[in-house]
């Protein structure tokens, strides 16, 4: 399944966040695949397209920054999967 995690930095953690992401590569737990990350430059906006059969793992993920960054992951489909459930 894959999953969206939209996500914004807090301001004061700012400084943190970036000092994480360098030290760990924002690398995911195990069972957790990355397809894509996107940013807003200069907002501290961003999401996370990723990939688990895990969902413990992907709410791991998220545990991992949740002390940094204000966090909404969903699962999410596509088109042709949307498009067997409108039959």
């Amino acid at each position: 399944m894959k999953y969206m995690s939209t996500w914004t930095i807090r301001p004061e953690n700012m400084k943190a966040a970036i000092e994480r992401f360098k030290q760990t590569g924002g690398a995911p737990p195990a069972g957790v695949k990355i397809l894509g990350r996107w940013y807003e430059m200069g907002t501290g906006h961003g999401f996370t397209l990723s990939e688990s059969d895990d969902p413990v793992a992907v709410a791991r993920a998220g545990i991992e920054w949740a002390d940094l960054i204000d966090e909404k992951i969903v699962p999410v489909i596509e088109d042709a999967q949307i498009a067997a459930a409108l039959g």
